[in-house]
């Protein structure tokens, strides 16, 4: 599943022998080190900071370990079906996959590979060439006790049909046509294996990781019913009129934040944790450990505190006093990192398996900017104006790598196409006037560019663009992390030069993903040209359907094109494993966002906690917390 972060899972190896290329990450500092599952060290070069391995001996103490929020992205979402406009890492990976496990856990510290025992479904069986799929579940138990049954991923699974019959934008995995439009029939051979019929083969890599892998086990026993005092709905009545009531409900129950921690519904889960306290004012909250919690887990657990701060100054001063536990480290702060050591610290930090851009609204027809960015020269003109090295020295102090496609640069992925490898577009603001001036334009540098060819023939302005329209538009950005300003800044002082007027406009995270992404919010599809929220997260294979494939679920500025389309379903229904590479080729010549550098995401966590597993806090990197494996050692 895609999924909006404020920073920067791409490029899944088909074996394991090939994951290693995945280690290689940016050059911004020290050596430093992770593991693999069996706990002995790897290196990962280039990488800032270590992670220590795992403590051989020693007390393990339970207690409740903090955690910081970053400014504006506390989690507001429960319910395990997310619609697109809740469709956050922050929703997901560190708040709502605590409490219920997806079927497939695919991330291993900084390797995107499915970790088969935080799993609670074992590896999936594929037959009928590739169009009948097998998932059956382990001895898992939901915190009541009760066994996770084939029912209870049955129940996942009508859920999203209602939801996406309702509007598509109710599950933010959801592209019309796939999954739950392909799925033919469903059979349980026993109470723990769910078969699932689907109408056309698909790539077993994609589905597994980027489908099953974003789906849950939901206690069916418990949710399955249209109101708080109605009867459970057996599997027998869960007819499309039936499930629309059901989820309708469970909708209406999760937008009562001021009820997360006492209503029954939230209690029952498969996770490690279940939630015990939320503050609604900020978005903090408390959770507890799942006594029954059957995947692996330190003994004995901690409380998990999620604690929000309103601003990256005040999160690093709470690092100073050591008042929080585990914490990230902005960019800004990256020169006081040894600062951050002497007061008893450990950090690790690499760019995620995801990629940062900054969104084209397609749409958009203020000031004919639908018809301006539809341009592809216009779109490579503002590729170069994207200074990569300059922002990762400058912004990032240098813990960052530059990325020029949807799969980056780095880390380095064995799908990583060749034009991707070094910047086809190297920032110059000469090249961008060049560019302009050949299609027709009237550049006026430090002015505001103007149309003086209409027309569509090659040095032609282009389709749809009268005489006299101005390169003139707006740019929405997150204020945090400042990083996002400081770059959109540097961007459009760099557009001034050419020409080319772009009004900054800040804003929140929480707020422009709700409001600013098509097609969850079609009705201000006119009030932004630009936008910068940060980025998204990949999936463990390094597709981009649901993102750049027309009427995809995760689209922000409905981006279309024929060939695009094409390599996107050659990516997800055979099993080439060059055809996601060959989609990510002509993504990164095409350009249908402005593709930014990866930071790294740093993090530190006091020394007096330690981890079962190195990976619990590589994991971090990646935008997912794994406490259950974090102790006390003092």
């Amino acid at each position: 599943m895609k999924l909006r972060s404020k920073r920067a899972i791409a490029g899944l190896a088909v074996t394991v022998a090939s994951v290693t290329a995945l280690a290689a990450c940016s050059s911004s500092g020290s050596g430093g080190g992770s593991s693999n599952s069996n706990g002995s060290a790897v290196k990962v070069p280039g990488s800032i900071g270590s992670v220590p391995e795992a403590a051989s001996s020693g007390t393990k103490k339970a207690g409740t370990i903090t955690w910081a929020l970053e400014p504006g992205t506390a989690p507001n979402w429960i319910f395990p079906v997310i619609p697109s406009a809740d469709n956050s890492v922050f929703n997901s990976l560190s708040f709502n996959y605590e409490m219920w496990r997806p079927l497939y856990w695919t991330v291993n510290g900084v390797v995107p590979e499915v970790v088969n025992d935080m799993s609670p479904a074992n590896t999936p069986v594929y037959s009928n060439d590739d169009k009948t799929v097998t998932i059956t579940l382990k001895n898992w138990k939901w915190s009541d006790g009760k066994p996770v049954t084939a029912n209870d991923v049955l129940f996942y699974v009508d859920l999203t049909k209602a939801a996406v019959k309702s509007s598509p934008a109710n599950w933010a995995v959801y592209v019309p046509g796939h999954f739950p439009d392909n799925l033919v029939s469903t059979s349980e051979p026993n109470s723990t294996t769910l078969v699932m019929n689907l109408k056309a083969a698909v790539n077993p890599t994609w589905f597994t990781e980027d489908i099953l892998g974003s789906m849950n086990a939901v206690p069916s026993f418990l949710w399955a019913k249209t109101s708080a005092t109605g009867p459970v709905v057996p599997p027998s009545g869960w007819n499309a009129s039936t499930m629309a009531g059901i989820f309708k409900y469970l909708t209406a129950e999760a937008k009562s934040l001021s009820t997360y921690a006492t209503n029954p519904l939230w209690q029952v889960v498969d996770g490690p944790y279940k939630i015990s306290a939320y503050n609604t004012t900020t978005g903090g909250f408390t959770l507890t450990p799942n006594n029954s919690y059957s995947g692996p887990h330190v003994t004995p657990m901690s409380k998990f505190q999620g604690v929000p701060f309103t601003s990256n100054t005040a999160e690093f001063n709470a690092i100073k006093s050591k008042s929080i536990d585990v914490a990230y480290i902005d960019y800004d702060n990256v020169p006081q990192i040894p600062q951050v050591q002497r007061l008893g610290y450990n950090y690790f930090g690499v760019p995620d398996f995801g990629m940062q851009f900054a969104n084209y609204n397609f749409k958009d027809t203020t000031g004919d900017f639908n018809n301006i960015i539809n341009q592809l020269y216009v779109r490579q003109a503002l590729a170069h104006l994207v200074d990569q090295q300059g922002w990762i020295t400058a912004f990032m102090h240098g813990a960052g790598a530059p990325a020029y496609g949807p799969i980056p640069a780095y880390p380095q992925s064995p799908f990583l196409p060749s034009n991707a490898a070094t910047n086809p577009y190297g920032f110059n603001i000469t090249t961008t006037i060049n560019l302009l001036k050949s299609h027709g334009w009237n550049v006026v540098p430090n002015g505001t560019d103007t149309c003086a060819t209409p027309g569509t023939g090659p040095n032609d302005c282009g389709t749809g663009i009268p005489a006299g329209t101005k390169l003139a538009w707006n740019l929405i950005y997150s204020s945090s992390p400042a990083l996002i300003g400081q770059q959109v800044t540097d961007f459009a002082s760099k557009a001034k030069q050419a020409g080319i007027n772009i009004t900054l406009q800040s804003s929140n995270f929480n707020y422009m993903i709700s409001n600013y992404l098509d097609p969850g919010a079609p009705a201000n599809e006119n009030k932004w040209a630009m936008e910068d929220f940060g980025g998204e997260t990949q999936d463990a294979y390094p597709t981009t359907f649901g993102l750049f494939n027309t009427g995809g679920s995760n689209q922000v500025g409905d981006y279309s094109n024929p060939t695009a389309d094409q390599l996107i379903n050659e990516s997800i229904s055979g099993g080439d494993p060059a055809a996601v590479k060959n989609e990510a080729s002509f993504l990164t010549s095409n350009q249908p966002v402005q593709f930014q550098p990866n930071p790294d995401l740093i993090w530190a966590w006091k020394t007096t906690l330690s981890a079962q597993i190195p990976q619990a806090w590589a994991n971090l990197t990646q935008y997912y917390a794994t406490p259950e494996y974090w102790f006390f050692n003092k």
